[in-house]
């Protein structure tokens, strides 16, 4: 399951907690990883993650979100990944719990080693 190889390869890149799900009372800052959809093509794995990453303020939030692109893109040194394209990014406010957050949705490519 890729979004928990994301998950915990971020975890170890950031210095604040990273989830599957928004934890309940959550940090001032944390971030989620959702899978939001996938695909197979000879072997090999694909998957759309959308990170999202909570702050105090929107620019805190879009700090977070900086330094989540940034682990992004050390991601294809897992043994598990070949590729992490960044496909876009953007604010997105949690319109339910008034919450700031940034969204950058990313693009997976990677080897499932239970589907050989």
């Amino acid at each position: 399951m890729i979004e928990f190889i994301v998950k915990d390869w971020l975890a170890q890149k950031l210095a604040v907690p990273v989830c599957t799900e928004v934890p309940e009372g959550p940090p001032a800052s944390f971030v989620v990883v959702e899978k939001t959809g996938s695909g197979r093509k000879n072997y090999i794995d694909s998957a759309t993650l959308a990170v999202k990453s909570y702050g105090e303020t929107l620019y805190k939030a879009a700090l977070l979100n900086e330094e989540v692109k940034a682990a992004m893109d050390s991601l294809p040194e897992h043994p598990s990944v070949s590729a992490a394209r960044l496909n876009s990014d953007y604010p997105f406010n949690d319109t339910t719990t008034k919450r700031r957050r940034y969204q950058a949705v990313y693009d997976i490519t990677y080897y499932n080693n239970a589907a050989l």
